[in-house]
């Protein structure tokens, strides 16, 4: 897998990058820019002990933009051919003379492009398990799961993914960049049944590295606790109280936050965020920080998908917001500057209390404990949320019995601001690291 990658990226993307660029130049094209691709992977699911599938991926791409004059076109092939990149090319240049002007488009301001030689943040870590292996890991996770209680009695199945990839993006500015990376998964989703029912419970590990990754045993035996302690779940009364976003779930809340601070949303005018930049926007005891340059992150890089290159920064500093996620587009739509987030949000870093998820049910003392939502949640324009959960009552700070049949409502404005406390359990599986957030009150309606 790697070997394999590695010349790809040493010499094939580079070689189709260049001849994209250069025949853009040559039919005309004022500007373009081009990312190319590839990627392997293999996933395997085990039910039951029984193998269900065994998936192996090959993928490889070319996108191409050009810019004539202020239109602009986009084409894509799978064939690197140089007949085949020449076709994609012609196609976009085509596409652009159809196009109305947009004098907001255009490749990234030169001065912020990000300079070689670039850093390394430990982001590639090829790992191709055998069939055999990965089955034995599949099987481990739901073995171990079944162990954990009598009625987990059956299994939705266990995967294990392996993915490696390598990508160029380059512009006719200059710029050609490109590093490979890995992303590991295994998960297990378990059943278990009682005389009131069934319900079913997951876990799972995300990783760039093998050795990253949660054992097979620990999978299986969290997604069992987690199934079983569901079993026997309850409605509650309709009334407003306190709610504890589980650390699986809380990642949502900051991505509709990063949502409605986000150049799309800010240039439409489609958020409930618009123009506060400098206004407190949640609670003072609330920092979020951006760290690109976190060795190992899922969301690390050294520039945007633009090649402009990335910052450490404050976004929430004491509640206020310090900036917002632009990329050159919106920057300009906005008469700002690109915050290097083309593409989306890198490492987002929220400030917590140093205290367990148990210390915030103490904390909390009676209220609603969520692990799980379902649904679409915020609306972006107004800030209204609204989901159907499930979780836990806690009463006398500790855990009850497990609830379902809920929803959840409020304003994000509001619960925003409305955060107690964060706990110390954040999980390192995606680019927004939250650990569990207590919201002073939302509505729950339940019988």
């Amino acid at each position: 897998m790697s070997s394999a990658l590695a010349s790809h990226h040493n010499s094939a993307l580079q070689t189709a990058a260049t001849q994209a660029l250069a025949h853009a130049k040559s039919q005309g094209a004022t500007a373009a820019e081009v990312e190319v691709s590839v990627a392997i992977g293999q996933n395997v699911t085990v039910r039951l002990k029984e193998v269900e599938t065994i998936e192996h991926n090959r993928d490889k791409a070319l996108g191409v933009t050009v810019y004539v004059g202020h239109q602009r076109g986009n084409a894509s092939t799978t064939d690197f051919s140089a007949a085949a990149i020449a076709r994609t090319v012609d196609a976009a240049i085509a596409i652009a003379k159809y196009t109305a002007e947009d004098t907001f488009a255009g490749l990234a301001d030169t001065h912020r492009f990000a300079v070689a030689p670039f850093a390394d943040y430990d982001l590639h870590h090829p790992w191709q398990p055998t069939i055999e292996e990965a089955v034995l890991l599949c099987r481990e996770m739901e073995e171990s799961a079944f162990q954990v209680d009598q009625r987990i009695d059956n299994s939705e199945g266990a995967t294990l993914s392996t993915y490696a990839s390598d990508f160029i993006y380059a512009n006719s500015a200059g710029f050609m960049g490109g590093y490979p990376t890995t992303r590991h998964s295994a998960s297990v989703t378990m059943i278990a049944s009682d005389e009131n029912g069934m319900q079913r419970d997951y876990w799972y590990s995300v990783a760039r590295a093998k050795n990253r990754l949660e054992s097979a045993a620990s999978i299986g035996q969290r997604a069992g606790q987690r199934t079983v302690s569901r079993l026997n779940a309850k409605r509650i009364a309709t009334a407003d109280m306190p709610v504890i976003f589980d650390a699986t779930v809380s990642p949502g809340l900051i991505g509709a936050f990063v949502g409605a601070v986000s150049g799309a949303s800010l240039y439409r005018k489609a958020s409930f965020l618009l123009d506060s930049v400098g206004t407190e926007v949640f609670a003072k005891s609330i920092s979020i920080y951006e760290d690109p340059f976190v060795l190992h992150g899922l969301a690390s890089g050294p520039f945007d998908s633009e090649g402009v290159a990335t910052t450490k920064r404050d976004i929430v500093k004491n509640g206020v917001l310090q900036g917002y996620f632009l990329s050159s587009y919106s920057a300009r739509k906005l008469g700002l500057e690109s915050t290097g987030n083309a593409g989306g949000n890198h490492n987002l870093i929220v400030s917590h209390d140093d205290i367990s998820l148990e210390a915030m049910f103490k904390k909390m003392g009676r209220g609603l404990y969520v692990t799980e939502t379902m649904g679409h949640g915020g609306n972006g324009v107004t800030g209204d949320y609204s989901l159907g959960a499930a979780g836990f009552w806690v009463e006398h700070g500790e855990i009850q019995y497990p609830v379902e049949e809920l929803t959840i409502a409020g304003n994000l404005r509001d619960m925003f601001k409305g955060i107690v406390a964060i706990a110390n359990d954040a999980l390192p599986y995606g680019s927004k690291r939250v650990g569990s957030i207590l919201i002073d009150k939302m509505s729950v309606a339940g019988e």
